[in-house]
């Protein structure tokens, strides 16, 4: 017996349909304390939305973060052999390694926002298969991705990033955007590690190939993650449910990341409440996704790294909106009249 909490797809499904909402508590406690704190209503913008739904989700009218999590999943793809990236299968490897000895981006940012920064590789001599054949992974070797995912979340955390390594990942998400948005591949797909034109035509030809040779999984969200995805996708769409379970707020990062958001999304519309976008990638189909998800970015900083850099450095942004909201005295704690704020 697989020690895996998900055996069958039937049991995702059930998990998806058994989600907590925010407490209803927290929620207008904060929203009560927001009002009264020293500063004109509205006038930290999104911030005051970011703090209250982010106490919401903790439980309580005046949240701190102390322990932030991200979490780097790494697979690899049997479609990278199409010549889909500008880099060999190899780089995952190396990549993962790179993360291990703290000496990538997402290492920098983490470190820099106090986060617990973890790596997971996935069966990494072992790439799924060429999509463009028939399904990337069976049944069973997507629950495990998926399980994966659940059990890399620390339960103590209290906020979740999910990022994501892979050759050839664009290729997969694109994939994935298009089976369950619509349009045409090349709608979805973009230049990922930097494909010249003719590099990204034949991108954009794998996508459709992979498109035609699952046609009868595309109905479905979770097959169509069997089908055209790679198990860090799997793994970070995993990850983001059981955050979900736990009540842990979590930063969507880029393209690839919300691409494994979204299957959740079109499973349960409601999936992703718990979710906000960390940022807009520089990948061409990104902000369609986010505009799918009804989820407006954070940040737009021309980031298209992935491995989750762009969701970490808006993690800055929520602690100082928690900051903010928690930590600024009320008008009676200051011995301030409402009427009488002196900020212009």
């Amino acid at each position: 017996m697989s020690q895996f909490p998900f055996q069958t797809l039937a049991s995702v499904r059930a998990a998806l349909s058994d989600l907590p909402d925010p407490d209803a508590g927290a929620l207008s406690g904060a929203r009560d304390r927001n009002g009264q704190l020293t500063k004109p209503p509205g006038a930290l913008g999104r911030l005051e939305d970011l703090a209250i739904w982010y106490a919401g989700w903790r439980g309580t009218a005046q949240p701190q973060i102390t322990a932030p999590q991200v979490v780097i999943f790494a697979g690899n793809h049997g479609v990278a052999a199409r010549g889909v990236s500008a880099f060999p299968a190899d780089v995952t490897v190396q990549m993962v390694a790179n993360f291990q000895a703290g000496g990538a981006a997402v290492n920098q940012l983490a470190r820099s926002a106090g986060a617990a920064f973890s790596v997971v590789p996935l069966a990494l001599d072992r790439p799924t298969l060429d999509f463009t054949t028939g399904p990337a992974m069976d049944e069973f070797e997507l629950c495990a991705a998926l399980s994966e995912g659940w059990q890399a979340v620390d339960r103590q955390s209290d906020l979740l990033v999910t990022g994501e390594m892979g050759i050839g990942n664009t290729t997969a998400a694109a994939a994935i955007a298009t089976a369950l948005f619509g349009g045409a591949p090349e709608d979805w797909t973009g230049r990922g590690t930097g494909l010249d034109d003719a590099a990204l035509v034949a991108k954009t030809r794998v996508v459709a190939e992979g498109l035609a040779a699952n046609a009868d999984r595309l109905g479905d969200p979770l097959q169509v993650l069997q089908a055209l995805g790679g198990r860090e996708i799997a793994a970070m769409a995993g990850a983001i449910l059981r955050a979900r379970q736990l009540s842990i707020p979590v930063i969507l990062d880029g393209f690839i990341c919300c691409a494994a958001a979204a299957v959740l999304h079109k499973i349960n519309p409601a999936a992703l409440d718990h979710c906000v976008a960390g940022h807009m990638s520089a990948e061409a189909a990104h902000g369609r996704v986010l505009q799918a998800l009804g989820k407006p970015a954070l940040l737009d900083m021309g980031m298209r790294l992935g491995e989750g850099s762009g969701a970490v450095l808006a993690l800055r942004i929520l602690q100082a909106a928690v900051a903010c909201h928690s930590g600024m005295a009320t008008f009676a704690e200051a011995g301030v009249a409402a009427g009488d704020d002196p900020a212009p």
